[in-house]
């Protein structure tokens, strides 16, 4: 780990307010793109949730990154996939 503290769920630098902060920025950012209107909690939960999915694929692809803005993006990425999926199963119903 080269002295590297291990932050929260073993992402390196990110504690609680970084994974606040990653969950509701990412979360704002795939509500407007996606044309909803979500409150705050979902917006951060949407987030939270994002950075799991777009972490996971990234590295199933083989994709590396380090640094707030590189988990920043891959969180709105994986945000966006949310909104996308959940917003085709609600047509099917």
């Amino acid at each position: 780990m080269h002295g590297e503290q291990m932050g929260l769920l073993g992402t390196p630098g990110v504690n609680l307010f970084g994974l606040l902060i990653i969950g509701l920025v990412a979360g704002y950012v795939a509500e407007k793109a996606m044309n909803r209107d979500h409150s705050l909690l979902t917006n951060i939960l949407v987030g939270i949730a994002g950075s799991f999915v777009g972490g996971t694929l990234a590295g199933v692809v083989g994709i590396e990154a380090y640094g707030f803005f590189a988990k920043m993006l891959i969180a709105v990425f994986g945000a966006i996939l949310i909104l996308w999926f959940f917003g085709r199963s609600e047509k099917r119903n």
